[in-house]
């Protein structure tokens, strides 16, 4: 039995604004530009299978883009060299394969200590619940840029389960 522990550092008063990622174009993407949207992180990868969620986070996304909702897809080769592929090579899969049109970022490690700062401060933050244990893990972070929750991977993004507490966050 696994149990991940939340909330392990209350006193972090750092958000998700304080980072950035670069761009699977290699531009600078500030998560400050996100302030006061429910944000979705999401660790991807083209060779999974769970791969096929590419699918629902675009369909989840066109429902709330307008919404003050973003979620950010962000492709790490951390879990069975399941994204291999150059940062070109994964926009012309995500786009070729998935139509996808949410922002997409560099390849990075998502776990351990040479993971990327947001992942590092996740963990601090919220616990182990939020390191990713596998591709196509969720944080989700509300609107003052705190973590929310966390969904494993086989939580699909369309399950009721996400969608309830997107919404939730949203009308807050």
């Amino acid at each position: 039995m696994f149990f991940f522990s939340k909330n392990v550092n209350a006193n972090d008063n750092r958000t998700l604004y304080e980072f950035y990622f670069n761009d699977v174009d290699g531009k600078k993407y500030l998560l400050s530009q996100h302030k006061n949207k429910v944000v979705l992180l999401v660790n991807v990868a083209s060779q999974c299978g769970f791969t096929k969620q590419y699918s629902d986070l675009q369909t989840l996304w066109d429902k709330y883009k307008t919404k003050n909702f973003v979620i950010i897809g962000i492709p790490s080769n951390d879990f069975g060299n399941q994204e291999p592929g150059t940062n070109a090579e994964i926009k012309n899969f995500c786009e070729t394969n998935f139509n996808i049109n949410f922002p997409i970022m560099e390849k990075v490690v998502v776990k351990g200590k040479n993971a990327h700062p947001v992942y590092l401060w996740a963990r601090e933050s919220y616990g182990s619940a939020a390191e990713p244990k596998w591709n196509f893990h969720k944080i989700l972070i509300d609107k003052k840029g705190k973590i929310n929750d966390t969904f494993i991977s086989t939580t699909n993004p369309q399950s009721e389960k996400v969608v309830k507490k997107i919404e939730e966050l949203i009308n807050n």
